[in-house]
Parts: structure tokens; C-alpha cells; sequence
């Protein structure tokens, strides 16, 4: 079937968060009496779910909403820069008539904060708290579908990680691979691998 539309990921896709997002929940834990954390703690815990869910579990421990809004705070300081190539790919996509279209497992205030400080705006933002289950689960480009309104089959989904290129085989999309992503696994099943952010060009129809 045609491709008719991407959908992009956004953490290691579309922003190289690989530091700064785990710094974020690093500094939350410890203003709140939680543990030390590293890096590669966090991005381990990603494929947990939203970003409450994820600094809950690193705490070991119930958290307050007070607690979650430190983790807040510290990402509103926070800026992932876009990798080399995307904005101008994001550009070409909207001056041909598609929609920007970005699905997250992070939640949705941390996604619009990360965007927005990275100069990127979303026509269509489908986030890990707006789903009932997180990626490998189909939920969130099945919404991200409905929004654009086509078929999930005709969309290509871009992703870095392992569970990116799940959640498209489970909703029955394109699943391309964002070789240049931090999560990046060569051994994943992928229908296409892309080098570089331009690539995903050549993916529509």
C-alpha cells in the first residue's frame, strides 16, 4: 500500500535528548530524596511509559505530584537540539502539503516543552499519556492514523528504538529505522533504514 504520510518519533528521531532528558529525571530524583541515577538507568526505563511512570519506578517508590512537577521544572531548562537535517526535512514535508505528525511516548507537556525549544511545531502530537498502553502497542499511531485520517497502513513510522519498529508492525505501518538515533538497533526487524532525516523523503508516494 502507498505511503501516504510519516510519523516520527520523537526522542532520539527527532531530538537528540540522549543527555539532557536523563539529566532531567537524574536532577528530579535527587531534589525529591530519591536514588542516583545514571544515563543508561534511564533510558533503560523508557520503554516503561510516560514520564511519571518512569521516575516512579527509578524512585522505587510512590510519588507526589510535587515530586513529578520538579521533573518538570527541570525539562522546561532543558533543550534537545533537533538532529542535523530535520528541520529542513520538516520544512519540505509542510511546503508539500503533509502534516507534521509526531507520536511520543513521553507525555504530552514534556513533548510540547522539548518541540517547542528545539523550534519544531507538531500538526499532529499524539503522546504516551494520551494512549491506554505504550509502545510495542499499536495505541498511538492507531490515533496518530485516525488524526491524519488514513489508514495506519499508510503511514511510515520513524523511529530509533526497538520499540518504535514494534509499535509499527503492530499497527500494520511502514517501520523505518532512524539509523542515526541514540537507540538505534541494527539487529531489529525494519522495513527500511534510513541514514540520514532526508531519507524519509523518499518513503511517500
Amino acid at each position: 500500500m502507498e505511503i501516504s504520510a510519516v510519523v516520527w518519533d520523537m526522542d532520539g528521531t527527532l531530538l537528540d535528548s540522549s543527555a539532557v532528558v536523563p539529566a532531567a529525571f537524574a536532577a528530579a530524583l535527587r531534589r525529591c530524596g530519591g536514588p542516583q541515577v545514571s544515563a543508561a538507568q534511564v533510558i533503560a526505563a523508557y520503554p516503561l511509559g510516560t514520564p511519571e511512570v518512569i521516575l516512579a519506578h527509578l524512585a522505587g517508590r510512590e510519588l507526589t505530584g510535587e515530586d513529578f512537577e520538579e521533573y518538570y521544572r527541570q525539562l522546561a531548562i532543558a533543550v534537545a537540539p533537533a538532529y542535523p537535517g530535520v528541520a529542513e526535512v520538516l520544512d519540505e514535508l509542510r511546503s508539500g502539503g503533509h502534516a507534521i505528525a509526531v507520536f511520543t511516548g513521553a507525555s504530552y507537556r514534556a513533548a510540547v516543552s522539548l518541540l517547542a525549544a528545539a523550534g519544531i511545531t507538531a500538526d499532529v502530537l499524539v503522546a504516551g499519556d494520551q494512549v491506554p498502553a505504550p509502545k510495542p502497542a499499536a495505541d498511538g499511531l492507531l490515533l496518530a492514523a485516525s488524526r491524519l485520517g488514513m489508514e495506519p497502513q499508510r503511514l511510515a513510522y520513524v523511529g530509533d528504538s526497538p520499540v518504535d519498529m514494534g509499535a509499527a508492525r503492530a499497527a500494520g505501518s511502514h517501520a523505518a529505522a532512524a539509523a542515526w538515533g541514540h537507540l538505534y538497533d541494527p539487529a531489529e526487524p525494519a522495513d527500511s533504514v534510513l541514514a540520514t532525516p532526508r531519507e524519509a523523503l523518499a518513503l511517500l508516494d
